[in-house]
């Protein structure tokens, strides 16, 4: 609270602290205010949805295939990947044994996560399965992956540090039917409190006591997190050392988002600078040469009508630069952001048409959903929750007649 003080007045009444008008704050109040409330929860649970349904359509796509691609029958031997890990200085679990029962039980446990993560069943949790899950199959052959494993690889980790299960999740569900006055104690939660052993176990058992930084470091600092959680919020929402932990979770959340949208920038900026260097993006002609790779071309008669016309090719090239390179440029302006934003989504969904690149465009097109206006979000919450509403409403028909 601010105190206005006189030193130009010697009137006694001049030395006393100015009362504030009720009702209005002080702007380092309106501030602090907004660094400690979780900022876009709407666009954090369609962040987290989407994500966690890119990796669970990829895992699933590739399961004929995952044992070639990661696991015990790869060309890159698990010695290999040993050392090649080693020099890459890269954290995974599948170094931990060749055996195929362990590479097996990474891969479902990674494919159960992103499901929880999916439905926001246990979120805290499932995104740091989810995370370890993903870093551990990417990071045992990095030679097959592309931007789009780049892409997952970092936006899993943002988020975990994210409060993504306030709306449109099981945990959100969960939350509204213990009541927001009610303690959140272990012995309500028996759930979480066998989860958080759990994990706990694993973690001793797997990495032992951390003795240097790196990722078992992190894993066990998330842990003590969990356990500090619990033993804070036992003691009532009320409580200030409840509230100074929601603050910093709300800081963090804040923090990771503003990391995402940062990354999300670069990628778009630098993309498309390094367009502007070549001379097949200055001639107007790379969309061409790129719809005639028989490896990029699922549909080649769409793609070959598409490169027959020449203004079309010229359009979207040039436009493809133009469009990348402005992002960064356009978030302070709301309607331009908004246009654009529909403009790179359909763009990415045309380039899993034409191109057949689904991971990384896919990827993408749920990164720049993080932009998209709170008020089409709720609409597109309200259409979405219509047929079950109708359901609802069908199911409970006959008991009140």
């Amino acid at each position: 609270m601010s105190t206005v003080l006189s030193t130009t007045s010697d009137r006694p009444e001049a030395a006393v602290p100015a009362a504030p008008r009720e009702g209005r704050r002080s702007r380092p109040q309106r501030i602090a205010e907004f660094l400690c409330t979780a900022q876009a929860p709407y666009q954090a649970a369609l962040f987290r949805i989407g994500l966690s349904a890119v990796l669970l359509a990829f895992l699933l796509r590739e399961w004929p295939h995952r044992r070639v691609l990661y696991g015990d029958r790869s060309p890159l031997s698990h010695e290999l990947a040993l050392a090649l890990g080693a020099e890459e200085r890269t954290f995974t679990l599948l170094h931990w044994s060749g055996e195929r029962v362990w590479f097996e039980t990474v891969y479902l446990v990674t494919v159960l996560a992103a499901l929880a993560v999916l439905l926001g069943w246990r979120t805290r949790t499932a995104t740091v399965v989810q995370m370890i899950g993903v870093l551990s199959l990417e990071h045992r052959n990095t030679l097959v992956g592309d931007g789009g494993d780049n892409i997952v690889r970092i936006m899993v980790i943002y988020l975990v540090f994210t409060r993504c299960a306030q709306v449109w999740a099981l945990d959100a569900r969960r939350a509204r039917g213990r009541g927001s006055t009610a303690p959140h104690s272990p012995a309500s939660d028996p759930t979480g409190v066998v989860l958080w052993w759990v994990t706990g176990l694993f973690l001793l058992v797997g990495f032992g006591l951390p003795t240097e930084v790196g990722w078992p470091l992190v894993l066990f600092l998330l842990w003590g997190a969990h356990a500090l959680r619990y033993a804070v919020r036992g003691k009532g929402p009320g409580h200030e050392g409840a509230r100074f932990l929601d603050a910093c979770t709300a800081m963090l959340h804040n923090c990771a988002l503003l990391m995402i949208a940062v990354q999300v920038c670069l990628v778009y900026a630098t993309a498309g600078w390094y367009k502007i260097q070549g001379s097949r993006w200055q001639e107007g002609s790379a969309l061409y040469y790129a719809l005639h790779l028989d490896y990029f071309t699922p549909w080649p008669a769409l793609s070959h009508a598409l490169a027959g016309s020449t203004v079309l090719v010229l359009a979207l090239t040039y436009g493809t630069v133009i469009v990348q390179v402005a992002f960064p440029f356009t978030l302070a302006n709301r309607r331009i952001k908004n246009v654009l934003i529909a403009v790179m989504i359909g763009e990415h969904l045309a380039i899993v048409a034409l191109l057949g690149i689904p991971l990384l465009s896919l990827a993408m097109v749920v990164c720049d959903a993080l932009f998209l206006p709170t008020a089409f979000l709720l609409a597109l919450g309200r259409w979405c929750g219509r047929p079950a509403r109708r359901a609802g409403v069908a199911v409970r028909a006959p008991a009140s007649a």
